[in-house]
């Protein structure tokens, strides 16, 4: 089954009547929004909904949660995400997401769009006029009010029913008579499930007589003394909250002083959270590194931060998060933990750049997925506050995102700090390299031209003034012009066009070329392999490296200006040096257990083998390509390692097989939202073996074999690929 949906919570009870109302909704209406008050249950019930729907759904039922989004930049980008478009395409952000739902029928589901409401009609009313097959199933405390909209207002569970007490039971863990404390408990809370839930863990600790007692009085005192502690007239709740509110309230104030203090700073977070970020985060004052755990611990047991998941992450519902974040406002503290929480995640940025040469690779590439949303939380904080920072955490993620195939946000933050930044030097050199590779991604061989010769004049800049060792991190300040997106101002010294040119010896005095050098160096010969200029990037990385002491080991700009070398000598004909050379590197990414270059060695490999005539070695390297680009995530590295891998089975005489990994290609070129691309050379000799072997087993086959793959789980068809045998 195509697709992504979370699993179900298995505290789901009830809302029989109300799924049936959504499943009917859904096969009328091709916008149907659950609205209600926070706290109601309303993402429960959609994933519920979701579930039952989608076998409805050919191309499968998607989820996409909203809450991490603070302001709608990202709107577009995270829904692509969430339907496995990792969006290459340079143009509009919404353009490529149209193309990628046009021919299908799924099912979109779009939680928590409140905060986010008038934007989410924007782009639903879009997605639905480009792509006639999409339904959209939204939850919202509001309506979307899009023309056609079919809204499903959701109530708080009946209190003096069933379906109220079995929630309070299996969050409680106990079984309760209906009559007595347990029901007058549902009473009181109106049903509310989020409130039960609170209740729960309360009478986990304390017994149901107590909870009952202490929600008496709670709830019977006047409206204005009920949540008293959260007082704000700009910020007044609809009556329909009150109980919610006197709940929520309830818990803060049965809270330790220490817990209530973690609730308000933990609610900084945007996305999960582990301890050691909340630890480096929350601790001050009376928290502290030794009594910070016992505090969590505290808040999970009442219900307001989740357990940890698998990844030994928790995280918080909004309700309770917005709750905390008010408490944190009137502490006086929202400022001073934003700044904490920003400067932590920039220092995990910079650690997981300074180990991905290496064993560490794959582990902190992990990381920096994980903790996805609140980098970008950080770096919205940084580019209001401190651009030279922000400059430097995206310029540390900024490739790994790009290789996770979020090309939108990197270019986004990255052109953004580089604008607001007046930082120069490694920082700067650095966020150029890093943009220069994502505009390659995208295809945008001009603008990546002029990024790439920006790159190499601050790299040379950097290296004059802070010395060529990558331990030297000092980040000098300039003027701020001339170095801008689109600013048109005055060059800096040794800026002019054809000036210090750091590839050949030249004016400016005497340089020693550094990792910023050869990663600048890297960076044109990247161009010029994907501009078929194969013997100006042997030119350009060779210069560098014949200028540098050292080996290929020392570093992952030298890595990675070898490895263009590599594709270079590919790309002239000189095959047995290249596949020479590409063993010798492989054999080194092995012992580093490095992991991204030894992908892109295995397509080169690949490549080589299909020009010397050997498709069985040509498809073992693909193969190899394959699992690593599939262990990193990179989907445009699946699309191109399923070109190689198609076009050596076709050289191999195996139309069936070739036509069934060329559909499944299609479907992740399509995820990438751009036509299939590649080296030169490879797309020629696709061209050819391609044709041979549709004239051998007929275009109707070839075509019926292809079509199937394309439309099929993309998943399944990667699974059938990778099966034979691996690399000599």
């Amino acid at each position: 089954m195509r697709g992504h949906l979370p699993d179900e919570n298995t505290g789901f009870v009830g809302r029989r009547t109300e799924l049936e109302r959504i499943s009917a909704a859904l096969a009328e209406h091709r916008l149907v929004t659950v609205t209600g008050v926070g706290g109601v249950g309303k993402t429960r019930l959609a994933l519920r909904a979701a579930h039952r729907a989608a076998g409805h759904y050919p191309d499968g039922a998607w989820w996409t949660d909203l809450t991490p989004l603070d302001g709608d930049r990202l709107l577009v980008a995270l829904v692509a995400d969430s339907v496995d478009l990792s969006d290459h395409t340079p143009g509009m952000a919404t353009t490529g997401l149209c193309r990628r739902l046009a021919d299908d029928r799924l099912l979109l589901v779009l939680d928590s769009c409140e905060h986010l409401a008038a934007p989410c009609a924007r782009l639903v009313t879009e997605l639905l006029a480009a792509a006639p097959g999409l339904t959209v199933l939204a939850t919202s405390r509001v309506p979307l009010g899009v023309e056609g909209e079919r809204v499903v207002d959701l109530d708080p569970l009946p209190p003096t029913g069933r379906d109220a007490l079995d929630l309070l039971r299996r969050a409680a863990g106990e079984e309760f008579p209906a009559a007595g404390p347990a029901g007058e408990i549902c009473v009181r809370l109106e049903g509310i499930p989020l409130a039960l839930e609170l209740a729960a863990a309360q009478i986990r600790l304390q017994g149901a007589e107590a909870v009952r007692d202490q929600l008496g009085t709670r709830l019977d005192a006047p409206p204005e003394a009920r949540f008293d502690l959260l007082v704000h007239p700009e910020r007044v709740w609809p009556s329909r909250h009150q109980t919610l509110r006197a709940a929520i309230g309830w818990s803060h104030e049965l809270s330790t002083p220490l817990e209530r203090l973690l609730w308000a700073r933990l609610s900084v977070f945007r996305g999960p959270f582990d301890l050691a970020s909340a630890t480096a985060v929350c601790v001050g004052g009376p928290l502290d590194r030794a009594n910070l755990p016992d505090a969590l611990a505290g808040l999970v047991r009442a219900s307001v931060v989740r357990p940890e998941d698998a990844g030994g992450r928790h995280r918080m519902l909004d309700t309770l998060r917005a709750y905390g974040a008010t408490w944190l406002e009137r502490t006086g503290e929202t400022g001073a933990v934003a700044d904490r929480h920003a400067a932590h995640f920039r220092g995990l940025a910079r650690r997981a750049e300074s180990a991905w040469h290496g064993a560490g690779q794959p582990r902190w590439y992990r990381t920096v997925d994980a903790h996805h949303t609140d980098l970008r939380t950080a770096l919205d904080r940084l580019l209001r506050t401190d651009p030279a920072a922000a400059l430097d955490l995206v310029g540390s993620v900024a490739f790994a995102w790009s290789c996770r195939g979020r090309l939108r946000e990197a270019r986004d933050g990255l052109e953004q700090a580089l604008l607001l930044s007046d930082a120069r030097g490694r920082v700067r050199a650095r966020a150029l390299w890093a943009l220069g590779v994502t505009l390659i991604l995208q295809g945008e061989s001009g603008a990546a031209q002029e990024i790439s010769e920006r790159c190499a004049r601050e790299a040379r800049y950097a290296e004059h003034t802070e010395g060529t060792q990558p331990a030297e991190r000092a980040e000098a300040t300039g003027d701020g012009t001339g170095d801008r997106p689109g600013s048109g101002g005055p060059a800096r010294s040794g800026d002019r066009p054809g000036s210090g040119d750091p590839h050949r010896p030249g004016s400016g005095g005497p340089h020693r070329p550094g990792d910023l050098t050869l990663d600048a160096a890297a960076l044109a010969g990247l161009l010029a392999l994907t501009t078929g200029r194969p013997m100006a990037a042997y030119v350009v990385v060779g210069h560098v490296l014949d200028a540098v002491r050292g080996g290929p080991a020392d570093s992952a700009a030298r890595l990675r200006c070898h490895l263009v070398r590599v594709f270079a000598l590919t790309g002239l004909g000189r095959l047995a040096e290249a596949r020479e050379r590409a063993l010798a590197l492989r054999a080194l990414c092995e012992e580093l257990d490095e992991h991204w270059t030894r992908t892109a060695l295995e397509y080169q490999l690949a490549l080589t083998g299909l020009l010397e005539g050997d498709p069985a070695t040509a498809a073992g390297h693909a193969r190899e390509m394959l699992e690593g680009t599939r262990r990193l995530g990179a989907s445009l590295g699946v699309a191109l390692g399923l070109d190689v891998l198609a076009t050596a089975l076709a050289a191999a005489g195996d139309g069936e097989r070739a036509a069934d990994v060329s559909g499944t290609g299609e479907a992740y070129w399509r995820s990438t939202g751009q036509p299939r691309r590649g080296l030169p050379g490879l797309r020629a000799l696709r061209e050819k073996y391609t044709d041979t072997v549709r004239a051998t087993i007929g275009d109707p086959a070839y075509e019926e074999i292809f079509v199937r793959a394309l439309t099929g789980p993309p998943q399944d068809g990667l699974d059938r690929a990778l099966r034979g045998p691996r690399k000599p």
